[in-house]
């Protein structure tokens, strides 16, 4: 069982960076792959990027590559989620999750089994 604590939402104006933290706790969190999804109003869940156990093998969505960097700090069970040059279509609550398996369909919901409150993020224009 691991639990996923996001922060560091807030409101920033368009071409502004923000950086999230997602703190994990729980069993053998250095084990899981870290996700990232956002959810814009009206719109489903959707993947924003990946890390993988040890930090490397990371994932983005064509969408952020580029603008959000991914990274992990496995001593303080943390994964960061910068991102820069935020447009108003970045807006959405964003949310880490968690898998123990590894799903090879790490871009979907389904595969992360852990999955924290959220936290809004708002670019104004």
């Amino acid at each position: 069982q691991v639990q996923v604590v996001e922060s560091g939402g807030g409101v920033v104006q368009a071409g502004g960076s923000l950086r999230l933290s997602c703190v994990a706790s729980g069993r053998i969190v250095s084990m899981y792959f870290i996700g990232w999804f956002r959810q814009a109003p009206g719109n489903e869940r959707g993947f924003v990027a990946q890390s993988g156990r040890g930090g490397g093998n990371k994932k983005y969505a064509d969408s952020v590559k580029g603008r959000f960097t991914v990274s992990r700090d496995n001593a303080t069970n943390t994964v960061f989620l910068q991102m820069n040059s935020l447009n108003p279509e970045d807006t959405a609550v964003y949310y880490c999750a968690a898998d123990w398996n590894g799903d090879s369909r790490w871009s979907e919901e389904h595969s992360y089994e852990f999955w924290g409150q959220g936290t809004q993020v708002t670019v104004s224009s």
